[in-house]
């Protein structure tokens, strides 16, 4: 983590300046609004959207409009140029402060804006206060993960007027992370109409930051939710936002994600929740994250740092990272192909002794690792003894935790251990881990995972330990394990040899879900389909 004196100053602001482009088409939806009176733009920055209003030729039209920046020399600069409009105030304020003073007076019909990305750990002590009370006044979590656009967003709705309207620039991850899910509550309880405009190509290029326009409107009638889907702002100049149609707002913490995927797929996700013939994946086993070392460099070695300091005896079979594992089985061949190829497939496991009766050669690599600052990390500083890992146990199986095309269910199958680049199950007492390997590898499971999970720059799906055990898999009780086995074979074989996956899923679709488990095909095709599309928007990202 970069501590607060090496981050730079556009990082501490927060500031990505708005692509002009964008803050038209964001002006422009709003521009035939004739009962408009009063505007707020609360994250000001360069003034781009007052250069939006003026290129629209509705500036002048407003009653007020009120530009708040903290940046005094950005405030200066915008007052400048907007001398000639008599109706535009700009205030050089911290925002969280202009609304705590004026939340119960002012109401704005019209909040435009692209507000600052601010982690936690880099605001001031007041910033983190007054965030912190106009959240928790809403009822909701105020945590170290909370970024600040989250606190203005609240803010900004709260300051709505009856019919008001906001369209803001923020991450997607307002869809998926699960920090916002008291927001995606909060919107759902305080809007009538939510829309949400995403693009496939990053709208900030010097940033991995995947990018909505988020569309709130309150109002007596509940429309509910939609999203538009563009590839770049070039689309911008060409599309209807009211060719789409809004699907029924669902008021729960839930991800926002599952809106990408229509009615009818909707309710198919539902059918399977409810379905006895599946369950969660949480049902059947406990979901952990792999082991935290620290310091994955030096507690991850080869086999040539083993035999200098002769540390056979305090290493145990790892998973250091996600292409090491490639198949459903990690067999100890596998691992012996990762040693022989030099990769770092040993994790150093010093025992509970006290350091005086550690022999010599592992103290010499101790005190190599503190001469080259290795403890000084803080994962590694706040143990009683920086060298030794704890939490480490072998689980029976691994569960990726960043994917590309899809994720990998590996059974462990030579005691190994993993970082947290993997997840380690341990199954429940009686659950057979074959069987549960297989339950995954199905249409309907891998829509789940795409469901469940969330998606970076980079086209990236990364799952955590609770989203994995929100994935339903099929229960497969009646199948006679020698049937499993066969299967499992058959798809070990597909993802060792680097075939398509969905041969795969052919298999197990028809011999489970509709030969076994009674299933139509269609479910199984609509299933495949909700996959394929998100996982074909995620990777057009990356």
């Amino acid at each position: 983590m970069k501590l607060k004196e090496d981050s730079s100053v556009q990082k501490l602001r927060g500031a990505y300046y708005t692509p002009l482009p964008l803050a038209e088409m964001m002006v422009k939806l709003f521009a035939s609004r004739m009962d408009c009176k009063n505007v707020l733009e609360p994250s000001c920055g360069d003034g781009v959207f007052l250069d939006a209003l003026i290129k629209s030729d509705c500036i002048k039209r407003y009653a007020s409009i009120d530009a708040v920046e903290i940046d005094g020399v950005e405030a200066k600069k915008v007052e400048g140029r907007m001398k000639a409009y008599k109706n535009v105030k700009v205030i050089n304020e911290d925002f969280f402060d202009f609304y705590k003073a004026n939340r119960e007076s002012v109401h704005y019909d019209l909040i435009l804006g692209n507000p600052p990305y601010i982690r936690y750990q880099y605001l001031e002590e007041h910033q983190r206060e007054l965030m912190s009370d106009i959240l928790t006044y809403q009822g909701m979590k105020a945590n170290k993960l909370v970024n600040t656009w989250v606190g203005f967003i609240v803010s900004c709705v709260n300051m709505l007027s009856n019919n008001g309207k906001i369209a803001f620039v923020i991450p997607a991850e307002i869809m998926q992370v699960a920090y916002a899910e008291d927001l995606r509550l909060f919107l759902s309880n305080n809007l009538s109409k939510i829309t949400l405009i995403t693009f496939e190509e990053l709208v900030f290029p010097d940033i991995e930051q995947e990018i909505v326009v988020f569309i709130g409107e309150k109002g007596d009638e509940e429309k509910g939710i939609r999203i538009v889907e563009l590839n770049n702002l070039e689309d911008l100049k060409s599309f209807d936002i009211n060719a789409n149609g809004f699907q029924k707002l669902q008021h729960v913490h839930e991800k926002w994600t599952k809106y990408f995927t229509n009615v009818e797929e909707n309710t198919l996700v539902k059918q399977i929740r409810e379905d006895k013939r599946f369950q969660k994946l949480s049902d059947i086993a406990l979901i952990n994250v792999g082991i935290t070392t620290g310091n994955n460099k030096y507690f991850s070695v080869e086999r040539k740092t083993v035999e200098k300091y002769q540390m056979q005896d305090v290493v145990r079979p790892l998973i250091g990272r996600s292409s090491h594992a490639n198949s459903i089985y990690f067999k100890h061949e596998d691992w012996m192909q990762n040693v022989n190829k030099n990769k770092a497939a040993y994790l150093i496991d010093f025992p509970d002794v006290e350091y005086k009766h550690y022999p010599k050669k592992h103290k010499e690599y101790i005190k190599m690792g503190e001469r080259n600052g290795e403890n000084k990390g803080y994962k590694c500083s706040i143990r009683e003894r920086w060298y030794r890992i704890p939490s480490i146990w072998v689980p029976d199986a691994f569960f990726l935790r960043r994917n590309n095309l899809y994720p990998k269910f590996v059974l462990n199958q030579c005691e190994a251990v993993s970082t947290d680049t993997m997840h380690r199950i341990k199954f429940n007492e009686g659950i057979e881990p074959e069987r549960a390997i297989l339950s995954y590898y199905n249409s309907i499971s891998f829509a789940f995972t795409e469901l469940c999970g969330r998606s970076y720059g980079g086209g990236v799906l990364e799952i955590l330990p609770g989203e994995v055990g929100n994935i339903y898999v099929p229960k497969l009780d009646m199948v006679p394990i020698e049937e499993i086995r066969d299967l499992l074979e058959q798809i070990d074989s597909i993802v060792r040899n680097n075939q398509n996956i969905e041969d795969a899923l052919d298999i197990v679709d028809k011999k489970i879900l509709v030969d076994i488990l009674g299933f139509e095909q269609k479910v199984c095709a609509d299933a495949r389909s909700i996959w394929k599309k998100l996982q074909r928007r995620r990777l057009n990202r990356g």
